[in-house]
């Protein structure tokens, strides 16, 4: 890569970096902070609501940076590129399909600038200590069930294991930089969004302890002095962040295809050493045979195996000849692009007499979210990334006539919102069909870097 020249100055190569709140910090930080060949003049930021017009403070740029790094949404790349004299865009974040990467590479390309996409081995910080990452081919897929049934297995083993999540793009950036939560006291010190709560109370519980943030250097340096094992707990179809000893990926029937469509599903597909094809039980054969196929094409190495979602319901007398609402996930539903989830698989299976249609008690940015996600008729996503969001989930749920909710969320719902409806509680565990357990074959890894 060559620099520019104006008369004896060097000028450094004008980068913006499209993201949505995670691996763009990261790929700064990693490749871009200390690099005087290049100036980070914005990002942008998408997919996540409320992550748009930040700044990435100055505090957390380093010496080159004397100003925050603006933040702008993504529909402003064209005139961003003319009017910052944009040399190259890095495209850095995940779960989207490759139809949308190209269009952003067509804009990038016709307006002069170098489209560029870093490597793993670019990127990947290497850890003192054994690492496991879990990873998925879509949001969605069934990355935490997994996630707690290998820490169950390691605490057994009384391997002492934290884990490092994926960065998750909300809140203060500075104040975010390197979060460590011990016990749910922690969580309550902080202002956190309720997916981030989903992803750390259930471990929390267990008694782990859970890295997040956005400096991963320091993450890990920080984890490595009180674990034996470090677990990445990846976030959408991403890769990870620190380079792994043992790689799991798991794929979703649900979505057949998806594992090749949507980037960079194809490049964590071909990093695994073991690979499960989740949610068979719940799709025509066909489904399942076309995942294998793709992920056997990108991965000939890796073993695969089948699993299933098995529902645990708390009280199904409120669900047969019942009016419900059903409540999900909200990521799975919304940019993961499912229409329905395992509260509404459960409300199936135990025959509710009527599954209510959400949109029509929708309220406020609720409202907004299923225009955004048309698809989303029969489920309501539990969205929370802001204070208002969540009142107005709220709000919808009081505004819903029905007999009982159908919850399928991580966490207890309504210790979150103000709920008066009798709640029936969906949790579901991933469970193999076949010879072979995931216990058997972490038993046989040698933990030892």
């Amino acid at each position: 890569m060559s620099l520019f020249f104006e008369g004896s100055k060097i000028m450094r190569i004008r980068t913006i970096i499209l993201g949505a709140g995670g691996r763009d910090f990261f790929h700064f930080l990693r490749v871009y902070k200390e690099n005087p060949k290049y100036k980070v003049m914005a990002f942008t930021a998408t997919q996540i609501p409320f992550i748009e017009k930040r700044k990435f403070p100055k505090e957390l740029a380093g010496r080159f940076y004397k100003k925050d790094i603006p933040i702008y949404p993504e529909k402003e790349l064209p005139k961003l590129i003319e009017k910052l004299k944009i040399k190259e865009v890095n495209f850095a974040y995940s779960d989207v399909p490759y139809e949308h990467l190209n269009k952003l590479r067509k804009i990038t390309e016709k307006l002069k600038a170098r489209f560029r996409l870093l490597k793993p081995e670019e990127t990947m910080l290497k850890s003192k200590k054994f690492v496991i990452s879990v990873c998925g081919s879509r949001t969605g897929a069934g990355k935490g069930t997994l996630v707690k049934r290998i820490l169950s297995f390691l605490k057994k083993l009384n391997k002492r294991t934290v884990i490092i999540r994926h960065p998750m793009s909300y809140g203060n950036i500075k104040e975010k930089a390197v979060e460590r939560f011990a016990n749910l006291k922690d969580l309550q010190k902080r202002e956190i969004t309720l997916e981030e709560r989903e992803e750390y109370e259930r471990h929390l519980k267990k008694g782990f302890i859970v890295y997040a943030g956005y400096d991963m250097e320091r993450i890990l340096r920080r984890a490595e002095r009180e674990a034996e094992i470090i677990l990445w707990n990846g976030g959408n179809n991403d890769f990870p962040f620190i380079k792994p000893n043992y790689q799991i990926v798991v794929a979703d029937a649900r979505r057949p295809g998806h594992e090749i469509k949507y980037f960079p599903s194809d490049i964590t597909t071909r990093l695994a050493d073991l690979l499960i094809i989740n949610k068979v039980d719940v799709v025509p054969k066909r489904n399942v045979e076309i995942v294998k196929n793709n992920l056997r094409k990108l991965n000939k190495r890796a073993k695969i195996l089948l699993a299933r979602m098995k529902l645990i319901i708390d009280k199904p007398e409120l669900v047969k000849n019942k009016v419900v609402l059903c409540i999900e996930d909200g990521p799975t539903l919304t940019h993961g692009g499912l229409p329905t989830g395992a509260a509404f698989q459960a409300a199936k299976e135990l025959k509710a007499k009527k599954i209510i249609d959400p949109r029509k008690s929708a309220s406020g940015l609720i409202r907004d979210t299923f225009e955004k996600y048309p698809h989303l008729k029969k489920c309501l996503p539990a969205v929370g990334y802001s204070r208002e969001q969540l009142k107005d989930l709220e709000t919808t749920i009081e505004k819903t006539k029905c007999d009982s909710l159908v919850v399928a969320t991580p966490i207890d719902l309504s210790k979150i919102i103000k709920i008066e409806k009798p709640i029936v509680r969906v949790n579901y565990e991933i469970e193999e069909i076949g010879p072979w357990k995931i216990e058997t074959i972490l038993n046989k890894l040698n933990y030892k870097v």
